[in-house]
């Protein structure tokens, strides 16, 4: 019945997947080292294609789905650096082990009133997005109406403006 429901493109599309989608795979996961992520990649490449309307050429289809699937790997990878990086200059694993639960739960309060205090309001809602709700920062950029670097110059705002807070609460 479904089969039946499909237009020639996402037929067209899915005849690409069957026949690509191991060697995009292959790409993905010799960057990401990483199965789960690199199907996730693989997928959303050929989602984004039923969304868009690429026009696709028989003679560079596998290239472009090649370039689309290193493009995507690079937003993971930049992705995976900054949570990491967020992660280090929220909690270092240090104060973690030293800090009581009452402390723990002191730093979190002024860390959640540093977030409610971010100026402009969109490095509130970028915080939120991306870190409470695990969004993407490319989703982010998307669902917001703005360019990547803007979501990145907000993002790195947020955290400067967090540090200070922590810096001044740590000196009380």
């Amino acid at each position: 019945m479904y089969i039946e429901c499909m237009t020639d493109r996402e037929r067209h599309i899915e005849g690409l997947f069957r026949q690509h989608y191991s060697a995009m795979h292959r790409l993905a996961y010799l960057l990401l080292h990483d199965d789960d992520d690199s199907k996730d990649v693989v997928h959303d490449v050929f989602a984004k294609l039923l969304v868009e309307q690429t026009e696709l050429r028989e003679s560079t289809v596998l290239p472009y789905l090649l370039s689309c699937v290193r493009n995507q790997c690079l937003n993971v990878m930049r992705d995976r650096r900054l949570h990491a990086q967020l992660q280090q200059y929220l909690i270092p694993d240090t104060v973690v082990e030293q800090t009581s639960p009452e402390d723990l739960e002191r730093e979190i309060e002024v860390l959640s009133k540093g977030i409610d205090a971010l100026v402009p309001p969109v490095c509130r809602e970028v915080i939120r997005l991306h870190f409470h709700e695990g969004i993407a920062l490319t989703e982010v950029a998307r669902r917001l109406g703005v360019s990547h670097t803007t979501i990145y110059k907000h993002l790195h705002s947020a955290l400067r403006q967090l540090r200070q807070t922590l810096k001044r609460n740590e000196a009380l």
